[in-house]
């Protein structure tokens, strides 16, 4: 079938789903509507369209701008009586269900040394990766991770978790990041408070990395049959390691340069079985291509500065800012620094996505690959 025959074969489909209300039929709508059932020509362009329309729409979360209201929170609330010290990020479209984009969550978490916040378990997946400060941990069904500036740390869902600042450290910030608007569309949410209100460190302090970390080597007496990593914790420099040395012998790919994902060491997979994590770094003067893909993500920029376009918006962002990828949006990626590279940060959907079989992805054929700026929103 010819493209014109297509396009006029998807025209004529639906119209068939485009039905002008009558006196009749609106009186049959309402006896439908009185059995709890209705028509499906009057949703079927809604809930079956052609193509992926997100409620999503792409945002840039400065830091310089978000910072001082974090710290603010401090002298406002108790990390006690708040139970949780977080501004969260909120997408215009989805403040329905508190999102940051599509069905993920994300908030910026502050706390000062000597606070502890009381161990917990719920059934959404976490994550969070340290922005600022130092002497962070979390404490993960009694293993606990000493944290550092630009560290990714997994809370899986269903664990005891709990995370703190030492006495002797300083204020830190960090990025949150679940899938609760998920869970919550799938109502299976739970969540439930330590009765000891915190839990004993039970193994070495660090001992995820020690055994499972920083090398491709698997240990033989440790056995491991959860649905997520046992390594909890990622460090950056090894990460930054790794992206260098991934430079040195591969050209990496038209869209995102360098792009490497954080894995589950047992299997190969994912981190957990909801949200996928990853690192990517642009070369100095990397100008990528825009394709789209379904599946949303979030970036928050772990080194140097450059721009996204994003279904034609322009964000300049800078380390720490945050930014968003509604799915199926267009989406490229540039450094525009000719002497320094730049890392993204981000954590997405992928994994429900492929188990579905819904991943999809495209490259932009037109104008070279790139798009057109329409706006450069302030």
């Amino acid at each position: 079938m010819s493209q014109t025959s297509y396009d006029s074969y998807r025209e004529s489909v639906a119209g068939r789903a485009d039905v002008e209300d009558t006196p009749e039929l609106v009186a049959y709508y309402r006896e439908l509507e009185q059995l709890k059932t209705g028509a499906l020509w009057t949703v079927a362009n809604k809930i079956e369209p052609w193509e992926p329309k997100s409620d999503s729409v792409p945002v840039l979360w400065r830091y310089r701008d978000l910072r001082e209201h974090v710290l603010r929170s401090v002298s406002l609330v108790t990390p006690e009586k708040a139970g949780r010290r977080v501004i969260y990020l909120d997408n215009p479209g989805r403040r329905d269900v508190a999102a940051a984009v599509g069905w993920l969550y994300s908030g910026l978490q502050v706390m000062h040394p000597g606070e502890a916040a009381s161990a917990h378990w719920h059934s959404s997946s976490a994550l969070r990766f340290i922005m600022e400060g130092r002497g962070a941990y979390t404490i993960v069904d009694g293993h606990k991770m000493t944290l550092g500036a630009n560290d990714f740390v997994l809370t899986p869902n269903g664990c005891w978790h709990e995370h703190g600042v030492e006495a002797d450290g300083l204020p830190c910030i960090w990025q949150d990041g679940l899938d609760i608007p998920l869970v919550n569309a799938l109502e299976a949410g739970f969540y439930g408070v330590h009765p000891d209100m915190h839990q004993a460190v039970t193994y070495p302090v660090d001992d995820s990395v020690g055994l499972w970390g920083g090398r491709a080597l698997r240990p033989h007496d440790v056995k491991w049959d959860k649905p997520y990593s046992p390594l909890f914790k990622y460090q950056w420099e090894p990460t930054y390691e790794a992206l260098l040395s991934y430079g040195k012998v591969a050209e990496g790919n038209p869209f995102d340069c360098l792009l490497m994902h954080y894995t589950n060491p047992k299997t190969g997979g994912h981190v957990m079985s909801t949200m996928g994590a990853s690192m990517q770094m642009l070369r100095p003067g990397f100008v990528g291509k825009a394709h789209r893909h379904t599946g949303s993500f979030l970036y928050q920029v772990a080194k140097g500065s450059g721009y996204s376009i994003i279904n034609g918006q322009r964000f300049d962002w800078q380390e720490h800012d945050i930014f968003c990828v509604p799915s199926w949006a267009w989406h490229e990626h540039v450094n525009a620094s000719s002497t320094e590279d730049a890392c993204l940060f981000s954590f997405n959907d992928l994994p429900v996505m492929e188990k579905l079989s819904l991943y999809y992805e495209e490259a932009l054929a037109e104008n070279d690959g790139h798009q057109p700026v329409i706006s450069t929103p302030a």
